[in-house]
């Protein structure tokens, strides 16, 4: 649109609105997959959503739409949305790529200037200490979230957006099996382990070291998810 053309302003915020509400509806609904409120296969109900956000079904589809063109949920026909299932395959090549984004990652925080290192350095120190205290606590929720924050800082501080919203979406679609996998203290003792290494080459600056131990530690994890018995809960 010409920057001297403007549309009626009651469309324009009705429009302005519904957006706002539907991004709303999508973090809320996305937030109950990822702390595991909404389990994989369970079925998820639009009134209810719209009732708690006091919001119309609009907006709520139109979350459910995106969620569903990320990947995260699907739509079965005559019987609503449903949060995915990932089978074994595909699970793996998720890990695969992930392991790859994760090695880039390390490569490129470790070559951020010293000030910058320092300071992700810190970062990650506390949060490695953080999912200790989670693991000793035996609380697995805690310890996967800050492990995400903990992966998510050295993304980020890879300054590639193109890398960090695809990881973004994988990391999204794993959530389910990773919370499985980090439900046993044996395996939160072995990634912290894992992480604190990482830390190291981060401070050392040794770029090679650090790609090489993220991505070792991304398939770690894929190979301790598959030993997880599927009978464990989070």
């Amino acid at each position: 649109m010409l920057p001297w053309i403007t549309q009626p302003p009651d469309p324009e915020l009705h429009k302005l609105r519904t957006t706002s509400l539907a991004k709303l509806a999508r973090d809320d609904v996305l937030a109950a997959i990822m702390s595991g409120s909404l389990a994989p296969g369970e079925r998820i109900n639009e009134p209810d959503v719209a009732s708690r956000l006091q919001i119309s079904r609009v907006p709520v589809r139109e979350a459910l739409r995106e969620l569903e063109s990320s990947g995260v949920v699907v739509s079965r026909k005559h019987s609503g949305v449903f949060v995915r299932r990932l089978e074994a395959k595909e699970v793996q090549d998720l890990y695969q790529m992930r392991a790859l984004l994760d090695g880039f990652a390390g490569r490129m925080a470790a070559q951020l200037p010293k000030v910058q290192n320092a300071a992700l350095v810190k970062l990650l120190t506390a949060s490695a200490k953080r999912m200790e205290q989670a693991m000793q606590a035996q609380h697995s929720q805690a310890y996967y979230k800050e492990n995400l924050q903990f992966h998510w800082a050295i993304v980020e501080a890879a300054g590639n957006q193109a890398m960090s919203e695809t990881y973004r979406s994988i990391v999204q679609k794993l959530h389910i099996s990773r919370l499985k996998n980090l439900s046993a203290k044996v395996s939160m003792k072995a990634s912290i382990a894992e992480h604190r290494a990482i830390v190291k080459a981060l401070h050392m600056g040794d770029s090679a070291l650090a790609e090489d131990l993220m991505s070792r530690h991304v398939a770690d994890a894929f190979v301790r998810l598959q030993q997880t018995p599927s009978e464990t809960t989070p």
